[in-house]
């Protein structure tokens, strides 16, 4: 099996400078992935799209997603228009992490729709259709849906490369559409998931995607981990949502362990202390010793 490995930055507007030199950092390291997080209603953090837009712009390899677009806030039609072109722009290195919408209260103030979990689902699922169509060049899109429609739309740019579409999905509902329906699962952070549940969510996903007619392996499993990285051994207990603070060996134990156990392909840092220390020891001391053991399964 092929793993990646990735990195998690915060689109903070207080060091923009320092955030494109991470990006640097992180592809010049050799990562697979940079997830950038999307919240438009927070008044401290710049616009994930123009952000990664720049990211992209400053890397060669690396692959940059949002983690995870804010759906309610943006809508399929803006959403398949900005991925298809941030894809050609990079030649094929923009993948699209997207979220029905979490944060109910937060979207509402900032003038999205009212929206119960339920709602959220449905849209999410009208949305995937009209993105993927809208992918599909040359077609015209002509889609009825409850809370998204188009009509007769003409479809177009398609992307360089099939862009993945990866939910934030958490709760059962939720990774069972993601089993039907998406090409990945973008697992929460423990904060809203914790660690004893993953494996559970797993099962779901598979289920979901199996009785789809869907092959489970198709789907890309990325799990977020947050904490740091430290000189001395620490405790690792993956449970609720305590970060993981320890060495790099211990790292590379967890990452095997949910490898091999839990059933992740794909491994994102999310540090506790974004910098170029903490960046440098995943990707230099982190990702090699977990290949390593990776290997020997």
């Amino acid at each position: 099996m092929s793993y990646r490995f990735g990195v998690q930055l915060s689109p903070s507007s207080g060091d923009l400078p320092g955030l494109r030199e991470l990006a640097r950092l992180a592809d010049r390291e050799g990562l697979d992935l940079l997830g950038v997080q999307d919240h438009p209603y927070a008044g401290g953090l710049v616009d994930t799209f123009s952000l990664i837009a720049t990211m992209l712009a400053d890397t060669t390899q690396i692959r940059i997603f949002p983690d995870v677009a804010s759906l309610p806030l943006r809508g399929p039609g803006v959403i398949a228009k900005a991925a298809a072109t941030l894809d050609l722009l990079s030649g094929g290195r923009f993948e699209l992490g997207l979220g029905a919408g979490g944060f109910r209260q937060a979207i509402t103030a900032f003038g999205g729709p009212d929206r119960t979990a339920g709602q959220n689902q449905v849209a999410l699922e009208e949305a995937v259709e009209i993105i993927r169509r809208l992918w599909r060049a040359g077609e015209s899109v002509k889609v009825s849906g409850e809370h998204y429609s188009m009509d007769g739309v003409h479809a177009g740019p398609a992307p360089a490369h099939p862009i993945g579409i990866w939910f934030g999905s958490v709760g059962p509902k939720a990774l069972a559409q993601t089993g039907r329906v998406a090409d990945g699962w973008a697992a929460p952070i423990p904060h809203y998931l914790p660690y004893e549940k993953w494996r559970a969510s797993q099962d779901i996903i598979d289920g979901a995607a199996a009785e789809a007619g869907r092959q489970p392996s198709d789907i890309t499993r990325i799990a977020q981990l947050v904490g740091h990285i430290t000189d001395a051994p620490g405790e690792v207990v993956l449970r609720g949502e305590a970060p993981i603070r320890a060495t790099a060996e211990q790292w590379a134990e967890v990452i095997a362990h949910l490898a091999t156990d839990v059933g992740f392909d794909s491994f994102v840092y999310w540090p506790e202390q974004a910098d170029a220390t903490q960046l440098t020891a995943w990707a230099r001391d982190v990702v090699p010793a977990a290949r390593a053991l990776l290997a020997k399964e």
